[in-house]
């Protein structure tokens, strides 16, 4: 049954509201952005941004709740008191020697401009509006820390916009493992005494070449890739200790199941092939693949469209939507949407160097400021569809 011609008047009448709001804080919004583009954090040390990200929330009347759960870098900024209860995710942690090459800067900016588009229509739309500062995205697993500490409970819809080369709409990342590898071997001089050693830089190497081979017989979907971290002192000694991140990611996480094992094996291969001690540790718990939203998505597609962005067919371009990340657990268990928004970014893509100098600028502003209006007309769209959380 379609809306009567009064209530799309009045969802519209909403909309507008919001987009004004966005639209008279947009300097601050995007010199909230460059602020945090200019002074990258990485995960869990996400100080400066933490701090930096709600600052306009606090002046627009949110309550704002620092160090959120009893995580350090986290926050919580609430406002207004109806029935649905919208939740904007920002993050702001940057990558190790790349910085914002993910455009977490432009994610924080656009989650704080769609909340202060909801809260100029808040009590009109029967909104509470919650945006949570979500640390450590990038292989840290923030959001699953909160969701352990009870973040999220009880949340209508949650959502987050990412930079990306194009336009995509709906997010379909790859669960993902993050662990952390390290070999202890024994060292011994090179040269004079060479038998003496346990050459822990040899356990990667045939672990490596295991790993390799096994892709043979991987699902065409799966992904296995790390980097070695530290892999010896000096040429003349044998590496006695060695350590790298390594991640393996699959369609879902009862899959990432099955395949995780086997990966682990090729370690536990270098580690019996030299004789070193392997020790595995994992950096946070798996990331979840993505269950989306279909009546929220729907509302952003529409949105998204009317605000002039066009969605990338799909192709090498609009693979962004393939990349894990930690709002595919909130997705469990809240209903959620992840869209992806251009920048213009093309050849770059993300986590390149030039992709993160394309995340300030024109391209990127433009973004931003779509990306806080679509988000807000979204949760109007919900608000005004009473469409709360089902149990």
């Amino acid at each position: 049954m379609k809306d009567a011609p009064e209530e799309r008047s009045v969802t519209g009448a909403l909309k507008q509201a919001a987009r004004q709001a966005v639209d008279r804080r947009a300097e601050g919004l995007i010199a909230l952005s460059e602020r945090l583009h200019a002074d990258p954090e990485t995960a869990w040390e996400e100080h400066r941004a933490a701090a930096a990200v709600p600052e306009l929330l606090d002046r627009a009347g949110f309550a704002v709740t620092s160090s959120y759960l009893g995580l350090e870098t986290a926050f919580l900024a609430r406002f207004g008191g109806g029935p649905v209860r919208i939740a904007l995710c920002a993050e702001y942690d940057a990558l190790p020697g790349l910085g914002h090459a993910c455009g977490h800067n432009l994610i924080a900016a656009s989650a704080v401009g769609a909340a202060l588009g909801l809260a100029a229509v808040a009590d009109e739309a029967g909104l509470t509006v919650e945006v949570y500062g979500t640390p450590a995205e990038e292989g840290g697993g923030g959001k699953i820390e909160m969701l352990e500490r009870g973040a999220f409970a009880g949340v209508d819809l949650a959502m987050m916009v990412h930079p990306a080369p194009v336009d995509v709409a709906e997010a379909r990342p790859f669960a993902v493992s993050h662990s952390r590898i390290s070999y202890t071997g024994k060292s011994a001089h090179a040269a004079a005494y060479p038998e003496a050693g346990v050459n822990a830089a040899d356990a990667f190497t045939v672990a490596q070449v295991a790993i390799g081979l096994l892709r043979q017989q991987l699902p065409a979907s799966a992904r296995v890739h790390g980097v070695v971290t530290h892999a010896g002192d000096a040429p003349n000694a044998i590496p006695e200790r060695t350590s790298g991140r390594w991640y393996v990611r699959a369609e879902t996480l009862a899959e990432l199941a099955e395949l995780e094992p086997r990966v682990m094996r090729a370690f536990e291969a270098g580690a019996l092939a030299t004789g070193c001690e392997l020790e595995i540790e994992a950096e946070s718990k798996p990331y979840a693949e993505f269950r989306t939203d279909e009546s929220a998505l729907g509302h952003y597609r529409a949105n998204a469209l009317a605000l002039g962005r066009e969605f990338a067919p799909p192709g090498q371009a609009a693979r962004m939507n393939r990349a894990s990340t930690d709002m595919g657990n909130v997705s469990q268990v809240v209903p959620a949407i992840h869209p992806y928004i251009g920048i213009g970014s093309l050849p770059a893509t993300n986590h390149q160097h030039e992709f993160a100098a394309y995340c300030v600028g024109g391209t990127a502003q433009r973004a931003l400021l779509d990306g806080a209006v679509g988000l807000a007309w979204t949760g109007v769209d919900r608000g005004t569809a009473g469409e709360g959380a089902v149990a």
